[in-house]
Order: structure tokens, then C-alpha cells, then sequence
């Protein structure tokens, strides 16, 4: 006859619990940016933007101008 004892069950929690309890723990640890950070890096990331959509749209029409033109040599 054993003499050992059973171990009491260690319940897991579901998933969804151990999802949400490590996601907690994890953004716990984020250093969150100042708000001046904040709007600083976004206003850098609107420049950004602009800037590139102003250098496709000028590669854009420099091209389609040019597909035009051709077009017309060929029609024409």
C-alpha cells in the first residue's frame, strides 16, 4: 500500500482568461510615449505621407502624360 498522497488538481485557466491575463500583464510593461512625443511622431508620419503622395501622383501624371503622347503618335 502507497503511502503517498494524491496531489490536489491544479485547474488551468481557459484560454480566453490566460489570453487576457497576459495581454494585461504585457502592456503593464509598454513604455507609453508623452503626448507631445506622440503628436511629434505623427505629425512626422502625415509629413511622410504627403511627401510620398505628392512624389507617386508627379510619377503618375509624368506617365500617363507620356502613355498619352505615345498613344497620339501611334493614332495619329
Amino acid at each position: 500500500m502507497s503511502t503517498t498522497k494524491a496531489q490536489p488538481e491544479v485547474k488551468e485557466p481557459n484560454a480566453l482568461v490566460r489570453y487576457y491575463r497576459e495581454t494585461r500583464g504585457e502592456l503593464n510593461k509598454v513604455v507609453w510615449p508623452t503626448r507631445q512625443e506622440a503628436l511629434n511622431l505623427t505629425a512626422i508620419v502625415l509629413g511622410v505621407i504627403v511627401v510620398g503622395s505628392l512624389f507617386l501622383g508627379a510619377f503618375d501624371y509624368i506617365f500617363g502624360e507620356l502613355i498619352r503622347v505615345l498613344i497620339n503618335l501611334r493614332a495619329g
